[in-house]
């Protein structure tokens, strides 16, 4: 069966405008996509990770403390979803061999170690699983020049190789709490197992549908020079 693997934000997921409508929206598609394809997702911690983070850091907590507070904000984000979408786990795996042994449909996890992002969790799992499409749901539109949220001339790319980000962000890992689009690791994974990865803004249902169902779509296309 083939497999699709989204990495969703947590500040998708919860946010101060959501529209709970936005959940059972998600959980419908997701199940529908679901009948065709076996699907993971991996859910970020958001705001409120980066919050506890925040918090840890001005008591000088070290960086592999502050990332298990985000880590376990993750999971909880995960919990959320496996209760709103039908046929997918109960139990939220906490590492991704774990989550490659689950029979679920649909399986749903936050993140795993310190130093692992979830979006290098998602790239870690789109690989193993030799996946179709790897999709970065995020609160943007897309990959940009510069920030969006700071920047109004700021410019959408419609597609870039991995090389340009990695030139851009480099490949190691900055910090706990660490709020780009895709992080350094994730960007290596990508890049050195050749993902073919999608980055949209997953607070708008119809363009993370039109990802799914191969439409045109507003945001960003990943992809290796040929």
């Amino acid at each position: 069966m083939k497999t699709i693997v989204i990495s969703i934000g947590g500040s998708v997921i919860l946010s101060k405008d959501i529209d709970f409508q936005y959940y059972k929206k998600l959980a419908d598609l997701i199940m529908r996509i679901a009948k065709d394809y076996k699907i993971y997702i991996i859910v970020g911690g958001g705001k409120i990770a980066r919050d506890y983070i925040k918090i840890g850091r001005k008591l000088n907590f070290d960086e592999k403390t502050l990332d298990i507070f985000g880590i376990l904000v993750t999971r909880i984000n995960a919990k959320l979803l496996t209760n709103i979408i039908n046929n997918s786990n109960s139990k939220i795996p906490e590492t991704t061999d774990n989550a490659l042994k689950m029979k679920n449909r649909i399986i749903i996890m936050g993140g795993t170690i310190p130093g692992h992002s979830t979006d290098y969790v998602g790239s870690e799992i789109a690989s193993k699983t030799k996946a179709e499409k790897f999709i970065i749901a995020t609160n943007v539109n897309g990959v940009y020049d510069k920030d969006p949220k700071e920047y109004n001339d700021a410019k959408q790319i419609v597609e870039i190789t991995p090389d340009k980000l990695i030139n851009k962000y480099g490949i190691s890992w900055k910090s706990a709490g660490c709020n780009v689009v895709i992080d350094g690791p994730a960007l290596n994974v990508i890049k050195n197992k050749d993902l073919l990865t999608y980055v949209v803004n997953g607070k708008k249902i119809q363009e993370l549908e039109k990802v799914l169902l191969d439409k045109k779509f507003n945001g960003t296309v990943i992809k290796n020079k040929k």
